[in-house]
């Protein structure tokens, strides 16, 4: 018998059930999937890891292939770069940006996601993303990869920031445009013949002189001893994004007028550059400047191969100790700009002016020798291959552009032959090729055979001769 301070049994099922259903608390909501969980989900999945990776992978393979033409200057960084970046990873990009737009199609989830509560241009980003993503992040990896490669043997100068940053930002655009035509084109084979296109439409620029080839993110600027005008970088990355920002707005935007501002924007961007043109590089005077050693001969390079004039002084030693103190040798070995760019004077060769290989006039003083660009011979801070750049150097130092010199005649053939001799004597080539010429063998045995004081008068009388008359080239 229950006393009655104390709840009956009977009542305790009464009292716990309405405990429970007055004071119990009402169950927590399902937690609302942020949108940046969803955008992590996407970039995680895919086709975008694999083409970030794949890009650093060819980015790295392809420079390495070309070290010795790239690490030792800034400018052939960037412009290698942008090559490799635009020309291999460019289609690469758009294949990936195809593919991934035409993922919905392939899964038959188009009306499934439609029917979420997100907009079209959100599910657009979202979707769009890996593709939009991933191959500029591996771009800057690959790039951040090749400048601390560059930097302990580069000269004077900067890496060019700015323009990688526009790389990545046309790798960008590319997998976006691929991504609309993906959405729009339903066939499988649309990838890979987009590819094809963009790999020709990027490269052809390259062969073209208007001004519209400044628009293509793969146009390069060889030109060693110009920088870029700051906002030559920031203005493609407008044209190439505004042209993206078009395409995407123009397929998932709910009121499609909104296209126009991008569009207004590219074009305002692509009218700046095509208009500025050439001038979208200038001289850079820090980077000309002459360094020079203490040799006599002296050694002089621009800035910019300045860590080469120890390796450029050496392999030139063994000319530099023949041509010391001979009447008519050069006082000093100068390399620096040569070939005109487009805006600057455009020189014209005069008889007898000393030119380069390709015919391009270059202006030294009356005892100035010109040195051969070490484009393919520096490597890691040095001349790759001494002997061979020396043989270089003496070919320039007896280069004439003289005119009617295709004429073959007895005395032609004999100068040449002498020449030749001359070359081989002062600096040897490291190789049998090209073949020498007739009577060269005898020459160069007669200039071996010589004495010190016997060859240095006869270097004397060869230099003090008119090369461009066969008949005064005088004779061992």
């Amino acid at each position: 018998m229950s006393t009655a301070g104390s709840p009956s049994t009977v009542d305790a099922p009464r009292t716990a059930a309405g405990s429970a259903g007055s004071d119990a608390p009402a169950p927590p909501p399902a937690p609302r999937r942020r949108t940046g969980g969803v955008l992590w989900t996407e970039l995680r999945r895919g086709v975008g890891p694999w083409c970030g990776g794949v890009v650093v992978v060819v980015c790295w393979v392809a420079m390495y292939s070309k070290t010795p033409q790239w690490q030792g200057r800034w400018t052939e960084t960037t412009d290698m770069l942008r090559s490799v970046a635009l020309l291999l990873c460019g289609p690469l990009a758009v294949a990936a940006g195809c593919w991934q737009g035409g993922r919905e199609r392939r899964r038959s989830t188009g009306d499934l996601l439609a029917s979420l509560a997100r907009t079209p241009l959100r599910r657009a980003l979202l979707a769009v993303a890996p593709a939009a993503l991933w191959p500029p992040a591996g771009y800057l990896v690959a790039a951040a990869g090749c400048t601390l490669a560059t930097w302990p043997y580069a000269g004077e100068g900067r890496p060019f920031l700015s323009h990688t940053a526009a790389d990545a930002m046309a790798l960008a655009a590319l997998g976006v445009l691929g991504f609309v035509a993906g959405r729009l084109i339903h066939w499988r084979l649309t990838a890979p013949l987009l590819a094809a296109v963009t790999y020709v439409g990027l490269g052809i620029p390259a062969y073209s002189e208007s001004p519209a080839r400044w628009l293509s993110p793969a146009y390069q600027h060889t030109y060693f001893w110009d920088r870029p005008v700051w906002w030559f970088g920031p203005a493609s990355m407008v044209w190439t994004a505004g042209l993206a920002g078009v395409a995407l707005l123009g397929l998932a935007a709910r009121r499609r007028v909104v296209a126009l501002l991008p569009l207004t924007v590219a074009c305002a961007a692509a009218v700046v550059l095509t208009h500025t043109g050439d001038g979208l590089w200038r001289p850079d005077p820090a980077t000309a400047r002459l360094v020079c050693d203490d040799g006599t001969p002296q050694v002089c390079v621009t800035a910019v191969d300045r860590k080469l004039l120890p390796s450029v002084s050496a392999a030139l030693s063994g000319v530099n100790a023949r041509l010391r103190g001979v009447p008519g040798a050069p006082d000093r070995w100068i390399d620096g700009p040569r070939t005109p760019s487009p805006g600057r004077e455009q020189l014209e060769a005069a008889p007898g002016a000393i030119v380069r290989r390709v015919g391009e006039p270059v202006l030294l003083g009356p005892r100035e020798a010109q040195l051969p660009s070490p484009f393919g011979l520096a490597e890691r801070g040095r001349v790759s291959d001494p002997v061979l750049y020396a043989n270089w150097a003496v070919s320039y130092l007896f280069s004439r552009n003289c005119p009617g010199s295709g004429v073959d005649t007895p005395a032609a053939r004999r100068a040449a032959a002498v020449n030749d001799a001359v070359n081989q004597w002062l600096a040897p080539r490291p190789y049998a090729v090209p073949a020498p010429l007739p009577g060269d063998e005898v020459h160069l045995r007669r200039l071996h055979g010589m004495g010190p004081a016997e060859s240095r008068a006869y270097l004397a009388r060869y230099l003090a001769a008119d090369l461009c008359r066969p008949d005064e080239v005088p004779v061992p």
